[in-house]
């Protein structure tokens, strides 16, 4: 099943007054990163996407978990890759 919507991811990279560089994906405002060099901006920012996945991720399982610790019902997963 394709997604286009998890596909891309559009990072926003401007430069703050004391010269480092603040960014976020415009998809997902809350999640910023800032630092000195660029380079340096898009790994950590890559890096915050990876963590916040994993985080929203194991949630969800935790919440699958639980709903089928109450009831009897067959919940099947789908994985993707952005």
């Amino acid at each position: 099943m394709k997604c286009p919507m998890l596909r891309n991811l559009t990072a926003i990279f401007e430069l703050a007054e004391e010269g480092s560089f603040v960014c976020w994906f415009q998809e997902i405002p809350e999640m910023m990163s800032q630092r000195d060099a660029l380079d340096e901006a898009k790994t950590n920012l890559l890096d915050a996407l990876k963590e916040v996945v994993a985080y929203r991720r194991e949630a969800a399982r935790q919440k699958i978990t639980h709903a089928n610790s109450r009831t009897a019902q067959a919940i099947q997963t789908m994985s993707i890759t952005v």
